[in-house]
């Protein structure tokens, strides 16, 4: 597997003068329902200093989506490399995992990087479901591995809709709990850089998931009275959308059952909320990568800090994801390589794209199932290449394509939508019955699957009753 490793240092600007060094370190953080506030500067009060810093030594794939717009489908696609369509990984609360699901018998990232002789650590939030003890210990050489959960709440346990600045410890926070146990494992000695053995270490950030708790220091970086509702809302949003999509939408009922102004001014103290808890894994985030970047390790370590999937802040009516349109679908991504080169990179990649890229980057023996994603190699070779469209799924029949212009939908009866992003932003207006536009949904429906797997199990995002 040389190859691979020189492609890496060639990426680097190294040329070996005799044998390589030891295979790079991989430091991979995902954050839970993160949007593009922050990172894309799509809300002008997220504040994310630690981010924008990042973004400055990063690949920044302004244009990744994910596979599936919920936390469990999206996580069991890019840690497998295989579509949703595939596994029939569509929805939360699925069986994903047991002896019948094709899913038992594949490869996960870990167990690849683990199988090659690297240390696997694993803390957080990871596949968000249960997958064994034996399938734990063949990803992970650390225990416990899954640490920690949503809270505090504030309103009692499993209470969501909980927005208060939390006044205790930051250790009453499984994020800091674990940030720390992930900085130690990256901090501790190792026997030699240049011939210790390689690691790899997943760190699962629950926030800005809710509940909307976050230490009290990081509602003051907000202003309630400031907060808006984004500016990709407008209330006539639905009128054009077909039946099932608008099945997907929950209409904000389950902030009130008031007026539209009462639902709103709930909202707002929400979106007060997301706020603060961006800004609180923005820290957290933050202080993992200065921990590495302090250490010995830091000229050696690949580091991607990804959402599993994308977020609705009350645009087209929706809170939350699990919709297929681009607030679902596009997930932030930063990939920084040793050399701190960045760039911003426009095209339609996704998170399953992740898994054969590490595979490239690290020079792996891969897994024996094949990939369904694809190497991002060449765009850290040449930021501007041209890249094919990218596929979310979410259940069976629902599709969402995009080539960064354009974004078609085609839901199981047939209905469809289209949106141009260079006049439409925020998909206001549907084009699915334009003449102009046929051609665009004929090259984007090549990508739409025509054989689904059955589906694992679990249900939608939408409230019940809404």
């Amino acid at each position: 597997m040389l190859l691979p490793v020189l492609i890496y240092l060639a990426l680097l600007g190294v040329v070996p003068k005799s044998s390589p060094p030891s295979k790079p370190n991989v430091l991979f953080i995902t954050v839970d329902d993160m949007n593009g506030w922050g990172v894309m500067k799509h809300y002008p009060l997220a504040r994310t200093p630690y981010l924008d810093k990042f973004k400055q030594q990063a690949y920044n794939f302004t244009q990744n989506v994910c596979a599936s717009p919920v936390c469990v489908p999206s996580r069991a696609a890019f840690f497998s490399g295989v579509y949703p369509h595939k596994t029939g990984a569509y929805y939360n609360g699925g069986e994903f995992y047991d002896s019948t699901s094709v899913l038992a018998t594949t490869e996960m990232m870990p167990e690849c990087f683990k199988r090659n002789g690297y240390e696997t650590f694993g803390r957080g939030k990871i596949f968000h479901a249960e997958v064994g003890k034996v399938r734990e210990e063949k990803m992970f050489d650390n225990r416990p591995i899954f640490k920690g959960g949503f809270g505090p709440f504030a309103k009692g346990p499993g209470d969501f809709r909980t927005v208060k600045a939390w006044e205790g410890p930051d250790s009453d926070f499984p994020d800091v709990v674990n940030a720390d146990a992930a900085i130690e494992f990256i901090r501790k000695p190792r026997n030699g850089e240049a011939t210790a053995q390689p690691f790899f270490c997943y760190l699962g950030f629950w926030r800005p998931h809710t509940p909307y708790t976050a230490p009290k220091r990081f509602f003051e970086l907000h202003q309630q009275s400031a907060v808006v509702m984004p500016s990709g809302y407008r209330p006539d949003d639905l009128a054009d959308v077909p039946a099932q999509g608008r099945e997907l939408v929950d209409s904000l009922k389950r902030f009130s059952t008031g007026s539209t102004a009462e639902r709103h001014e709930a909202f707002r103290e929400m979106l007060y909320g997301y706020l603060a808890t961006t800004s609180f894994v923005d820290w957290s985030v933050g202080r993992v990568i200065e921990a590495l970047d302090n250490s010995p390790h830091a000229r050696n370590t690949i580091v991607i800090v990804a959402s599993d999937n994308g977020y609705h802040m009350g645009e087209k009516e929706r809170w939350q994801k699990g919709t297929l349109w681009q607030l679902s679908a596009y997930a932030p991504l930063l990939i920084r390589l040793p050399n701190g080169k960045a760039f911003s990179c426009p095209q339609t990649v996704n998170l399953i794209d992740l898994y054969p890229t590490l595979v490239a980057l690290c020079g792996l023996n891969p897994p024996k199932h094949t990939l369904d994603g694809t190497s991002l190699v060449p765009i850290f070779e040449k930021p501007t290449i041209a890249w094919k469209p990218s596929l979310m799924t979410y259940g069976e029949g629902f599709s969402s394509v995009t080539d960064g212009r354009y974004r078609y939908i085609r839901y199981p009866d047939g209905s469809d939508e289209l949106y141009d992003h260079t006049t439409d932003p925020h998909e206001w207006t549907n084009q699915a019955a334009s003449p102009k536009l046929q051609s665009v949904k004929a090259r984007l429906a090549k990508e739409i699957p025509t054989r689904w797997a059955k589906s694992r199990g679990g249900t939608t995002e939408k409230k019940k009753g809404a």
